[in-house]
């Protein structure tokens, strides 16, 4: 069978599909009702040649709605895609007069929402997995003002969990040779340290005592999915400065003894929720291992990113469990702009933070009993122990606005890894260092389980 055959083969479907599309669409049809039309189309499973044409024409016609336009077939997803109703209870009928396994996994299957059939369809496309992740994020967009969206987001995250799996990941080391394409990406994406210019990426990336690297999917191959900035040290930093700085001088990477995690970066807004970034670490530590056995101790040096939100939120209470009434005119210094630049009110307030701080990552909990900082849920829950704190680690505006400049190491101590990650799943401990433990106020102290 010769090119020239499948091209026009493929020609062929193209135009039967097109004179189909013409037939389905009325005079003035609204957009959302074509895409609607085209979706149930596709669910005909009319065939897979027919079904690529179609998830393409069906991806276009996406990318052409307004913000209603999509805001409304979003809403059509919910309210039309769901579980065919009629199938459904027809087959819990069957399985409640006959509890077989056949009919067992009818029922599973006619209580799979229709969408989800539309996706895997979609899907079909070249590009149609970033079409969807480009649709799920429209979802997550209008998710706060339209809660009934829910049930679509729950579709989307539980696909894409399956679609994003470590077993279809790829890992790469970016350095300075990697295609601009790919390292203009690392520059929009890094979301924690920001890369001033191409000079800055250069210094992150080619010295011999720095690594980065990121996850790819096989249908996305020049877009990282999430990526990691590791420097290679002597000794557990302090501060983000020094391993940022313009003008150091870098080490041979066999001399290092400590790799940093100092910045991870999740790329794809349409996988949030989506656990990539447990695998990626896990994963880094094993290739660093391999190619530099002189490297004992893997640690972060993190942000404390919702510390000043939850404690203007503390000192907005009349009465609160983390700040205290005497306190709170020395606290009042925080409204004013370089704080940290006096001296004096620097020393005062490092007393009382630090504490507080020590509270945040520790005591304070979600509803659902997890810390509420969200790098410290991230690396507890993939086994870290929260090692050290540090004052003024960051001074950065974003790090003074953020955190109040403060810098915390989480390590991961490979032999401890899974009992932490499991005491964390299950109980809800935080494993936690001595010299942090100390740093609580003695009530906190008293009431706060010690656990290694």
């Amino acid at each position: 069978m010769n090119s020239r055959f499948l091209r026009n083969l493929f020609h062929s479907l193209s135009e039967n599909v097109n004179g189909l599309l013409d037939r389905l669409r009325p005079a003035k049809t609204e957009k959302k009702d074509l895409l609607l039309q085209l979706a149930e189309t596709l669910l005909s499973g009319r065939g897979e040649a027919s079904d690529v044409v179609m998830a393409r024409k069906f991806l276009a016609a996406y990318d052409g709605l307004t913000e209603i336009e999509g805001l409304s077939f979003l809403m059509l997803l919910d309210r039309q895609f769901g579980p065919d109703q009629a199938h459904l209870e027809r087959a819990l009928r069957n399985l409640q007069d006959q509890p077989t396994a056949r009919t067992a996994r009818e029922m599973h299957e006619a209580a799979e929402p229709r969408r989800l059939a539309l996706f895997r369809r979609i899907n079909l496309s070249p590009g149609g997995t970033r079409g969807l992740l480009q649709m799920r994020e429209d979802v997550l967009r209008h998710l706060p003002a339209h809660p009934e969206l829910a049930s679509v987001d729950e579709d989307f995250k539980n696909l894409f969990s399956s679609w994003f799996n470590r077993g279809f990941l790829v890992l790469r080391r970016l350095d300075w040779t990697t295609p601009a394409n790919i390292l203009e990406k690392i520059i929009r994406y890094e979301a924690v340290h920001e890369i001033a210019s191409w000079d800055d990426l250069r210094r992150r990336l080619e010295p011999s005592d720095r690594r980065c690297f990121a996850f790819f999917h096989p249908t996305m191959e020049d877009e990282p999915l999430i990526f990691v900035e590791v420097a290679l040290t002597s000794d557990i930093p302090e501060a983000i400065a020094p391993l940022l700085a313009d003008h150091r001088n870098p080490i041979p990477a066999g001399e290092a003894t400590t790799a940093v995690f100092y910045s991870i970066s999740n790329c794809q807004v349409g996988l949030k929720g989506v656990p990539l970034g447990d695998f990626l670490i896990k994963q880094v530590v094993e290739e660093l291992k391999q190619e530099l056995p002189s490297l004992k101790t893997f640690v972060t040096l993190s942000p404390v990113p919702g510390f000043m939100r939850w404690l203007a939120q503390e000192r907005g209470k009349e009465a609160s469990d983390h700040v205290v009434e005497e306190d709170r005119a020395l606290l009042a210094l925080l409204d004013g702009p370089d704080w940290h630049l006096d001296a004096d009110a620097s020393k005062s307030l490092k007393s009382v933070l630090l504490p507080a701080v020590a509270a945040y990552l520790l005591v304070v909990r979600t509803d659902s009993g997890k810390p509420i900082d969200p790098v410290a849920r991230f690396h507890l829950g993939n086994g870290a122990r929260l090692e050290r704190i540090h004052w003024q680690s960051d001074t950065t505006p974003k790090g003074m606005n953020e955190g109040a400049g403060f810098m915390v190491n989480y390590l991961y101590e490979l032999d401890r890894i899974e009992k932490n990650q499991e005491s964390f799943a299950r109980n809800g401990e935080v494993a936690s260092s001595n010299s942090v433990r100390r740093l609580l106020r003695s009530d906190f102290l008293k009431r706060f389980k010690n656990h290694p």
